[in-house]
């Protein structure tokens, strides 16, 4: 089996914009009670965000949580006098369709095709505040000619990457060993160290990256899908 990361992976998102994000929102709501703007909004996130130390590129080990979106959000506008006509999920949506819209990496549907020609399972881990249903229906409508086994969404089950324990949800799920498992991500310590302390072979995947990276050693590195599909076949 092989497990994917879903951002910069499966899909390239677009740089997040939260205030494009909130504005998008901000339409669905039946109460503003202070008048504020997408931007004022955004502030008081990045301000409760930063205090969270929510979106660390990694987090010291014990401390690897996921904080759910709906949690966030319901905090977030309830306390600026805002009500909104949308449920949880649907503020996920909204939110993240407008701030980071996400197109395939190039060449993710024709390596797709071949795992499933080849009758290799796949499945998704991703860390990601947005509930798992959203998550899911964004990798449908991007990728829509593909079915994973399973998609994780960290929000659903608290662990993030690299704590070893979302892995090995994910191995219990598929119910196979670490060794007959492979993952491909494009975030080194997330992706590469999580996975190989499981036993989980890694490959980082750099074919999205859109900023240099430090090399490393005694990584298995692919730029495109079609270089890692000659390679299984070689």
């Amino acid at each position: 089996m092989i497990l994917f990361d879903y951002g910069q992976t499966l899909v390239n998102e677009a740089k997040f914009d939260g205030i494009k994000g909130t504005e998008a929102v901000l339409k669905y709501a039946i109460k503003n009670k202070y008048c504020l703007t997408a931007v004022e909004v955004q502030r008081e996130a990045d301000k409760i965000n930063k205090e969270l130390g929510r979106f660390e590129p990694i987090k010291p080990h014990g401390l690897q949580l996921e904080i759910p979106n709906h949690m966030f959000t319901a905090y977030l506008y309830e306390s600026l006098g805002i009500r909104l006509s949308l449920t949880p999920e649907q503020v996920d949506k909204v939110f993240w369709d407008a701030a980071a819209p996400g197109t395939p990496t190039e060449g993710i549907q024709k390596f797709l095709g071949y795992l499933y020609q080849n009758k290799i399972r796949t499945g998704v881990i991703s860390n990601i505040s947005y509930a798992g249903k959203v998550l899911e229906k964004r990798i449908n409508e991007v990728i829509p000619n593909h079915k994973f086994e399973f998609i994780l969404a960290t929000s659903e089950y608290m662990y993030q990457k690299p704590n070893q324990r979302i892995f090995k949800l994910a191995l219990e799920k598929a119910e196979l060993e670490p060794s007959e498992v492979w993952y491909i991500g494009d975030n080194y310590e997330c992706d590469i160290v999580g996975a190989r302390d499981v036993g989980i072979f890694p490959i980082w995947y750099l074919g999205a990256i859109k900023m240099p990276y430090t090399e490393k050693d005694n990584v298995t590195k692919m730029t495109s899908w079609g270089e890692l599909q000659t390679w299984m076949e070689g």
